[in-house]
């Protein structure tokens, strides 16, 4: 999965479509295309609800002023990604690079092989708040990349490529002792469940607030033992009671099917209940951890050693394609940027006029 996420660092490029607003003043002007402040602004809100500030309330709890050293970061690193948005946009026009449904409905089977089916793709895209629309239009950019890059340069990957990658990072395919496990999660995390009753009653005190979470957690435990009765007297609807019941939503459409995994990637508890376990048993009791209360199916497992080239070599020759693509990309965009006329409509936008900012800004710290 680490390289399957790897393999799609290329979308980070490309997922970063912006409508235009009405009535909105040039802040950039490239060549001869204007970057507005409404797109400014939606790029943005997009760029700091995905960082880490998206647990601090987001882009509505950051102070969007030049005075401020976070907004400035952020303001720099957009409008140069905003720069060579336009700057790909306008060379894919210049060579009449267009995307046939054909294309869409290639790139979309590639990606729902990789995730694994297309409900789990549809249970991601919610999960990270992307409607389908949002989705599609990001496809058909990516699409047009892709296409462009082979443009500039025919990319061809082969098995010796991958082979030759293999035999000089075989650390990356070792691995240690690993189990194949599904499970059903009931959700218990304290901390979520406070903040429900929080949101319901701020004013409880904590006496009475410490009673409610009790009592919801022994509720979420009895419902957890519930279901382990049913899966019990008939183990073979593991599956059917996981998609029904599970509130991991993400396992819960493959029936609560998780992989492979080492105990590391697993929290203590649940590691070391999986790893007790035989193949093709099930928990013998609700395992408790920090998310809630699961019921554990070990149906596999695999002996500390290396994952053969022939299991990988698909996955290989897809990852070096993609970083090919990104470096042909890179260098490209390096020499646009370089050859481009940009203009700074307000010059507030301006890299230079940014940097002077931040070393006022230290400058008065001190």
């Amino acid at each position: 999965m680490k390289k399957l996420l790897a393999c799609l660092a290329i979308s980070t490029v490309l997922f970063t479509g912006c409508s235009i607003g009405k009535n909105s003043e040039g802040i950039i002007k490239v060549n001869d295309t204007v970057i507005t402040k409404a797109q400014f602004d939606e790029a943005f809100d997009k760029n700091v609800d995905k960082s880490f500030l998206k647990s601090f309330g987001g882009s509505k709890n950051i102070n969007k002023s030049d005075d401020d050293p976070l907004y400035n970061i952020f303001k720099e690193k957009i409008s140069n990604e905003l720069i060579v948005k336009t700057l790909l946009e306008q060379e894919i026009a210049k060579r009449n690079i267009t995307v046939t449904k054909d294309d869409l409905d290639n790139e979309l089977k590639m990606i729902i092989d990789k995730v694994g089916s297309k409900e789990e793709l549809n249970t991601m895209l919610k999960q990270r708040g992307i409607s389908n629309d949002a989705f599609m239009q990001d496809l058909k950019t990516q699409v047009e990349i892709k296409k462009l890059v082979n443009s500039i340069e025919k990319i061809n990957i082969s098995d010796a490529d991958a082979q030759k990658y293999y035999n000089t990072h075989k650390q990356e395919f070792s691995h240690g002792e690993q189990v194949r496990a599904s499970h059903i999660l009931i959700s218990a995390d304290t901390l979520q469940i406070i903040q429900k009753i929080k949101e319901k009653n701020p004013k409880i005190d904590a006496t009475a607030l410490n009673t409610e979470v009790e009592k919801q957690v022994a509720a979420q435990k009895a419902k957890a033992e519930e279901i382990l009765a049913q899966v019990k007297k008939n183990p073979d609807n593991f599956a059917k009671i996981a998609q029904k019941q599970s509130d991991d939503k993400t396992s819960a459409v493959r029936g609560g099917e998780l992989g492979f995994f080492p105990k590391e990637a697993m929290v203590p508890e649940f590691a070391k209940a999986a790893f007790s376990m035989k193949p093709d048993t099930i928990s013998d009791s609700v395992v408790k951890t920090p998310y809630g209360f699961h019921i554990i199916k070990v149906t596999d497992r695999m002996e500390a050693g290396s994952t053969p080239f022939a299991k990988v070599k698909d996955e290989l020759k897809f990852y070096l394609e993609t970083q090919k693509q990104i470096e042909v990309l890179k260098k490209f965009t390096a020499s646009a940027m370089k050859n481009a006329k940009i203009e700074y409509l307000d010059s507030s936008f301006d890299p230079a006029k940014i940097k002077a900012n931040a070393v006022k800004q230290q400058e008065v710290k001190k």
